[in-house]
């Protein structure tokens, strides 16, 4: 993600940049620990119409692993480039993929914001949160499944103002993924 300029307008415009991270106006980074934790239920319960309302209209949703990404590669385990893809992986998730049920639990560490912004009259905030993933399988202990960070550009919808996803970018640490990614991350 590349660092916007911040030009002082908008909540995200006050932002002050600091070593450990960009201050922002407390009743922002409530509503981004909102999202988080919106984008996590919906996840976690899968509400799947949910979770794709918490992204904008023209977003990306990249799972990647951490080794491609430190690297500068493009590869990708999963790669979705609009609200359509989303929507399409959640048809497959629901109608056509077999695999054993489980459910999954996301543990999303405090956020820390790298920068904000207003490009074009948009509002964003970029964020980056560690992640955790556990997996219960039916009759079985759980297990961590997946752990990582995610990468992430925020924006304010100008429709009705909420803050949506237009990039998440799922960083995994492990080379490899236990049997398959069927959910996001």
């Amino acid at each position: 993600m590349s660092a916007p300029s911040t030009d002082g307008r908008g909540a995200a415009g006050a932002a002050r940049s600091e070593s450990r991270g960009v201050r922002l106006d407390p009743a922002l980074r409530a509503e981004l620990d909102a999202l988080y934790a919106d984008y996590a239920a919906a996840l976690d319960e899968a509400r799947w119409d949910d979770w794709i309302a918490l992204f904008a209209d023209d977003c990306s949703y990249l799972l990647q692993p951490r080794e491609n990404h430190d690297r500068g590669l493009p590869l990708a385990t999963m790669r979705l480039e609009s609200k359509g893809m989303l929507r399409d992986r959640i048809v497959g998730i629901t109608e056509t993929l077999f695999h054993a049920p489980y459910y999954q639990r996301h543990v999303i560490g405090p956020l820390r914001v790298l920068a904000a912004g207003t490009t074009d009259g948009v509002e964003h905030v970029d964020v980056q949160a560690a992640y955790a993933v556990h997996r219960t399988r039916v009759h079985e202990p759980s297990e961590v499944f997946n752990v990582g960070r995610y990468l992430d550009r925020v924006v304010r919808d100008p429709a009705d103002g909420l803050l949506r996803f237009a990039a998440k970018r799922v960083v995994f640490d492990s080379e490899n993924v236990l049997n398959s990614v069927v959910y996001p991350i």
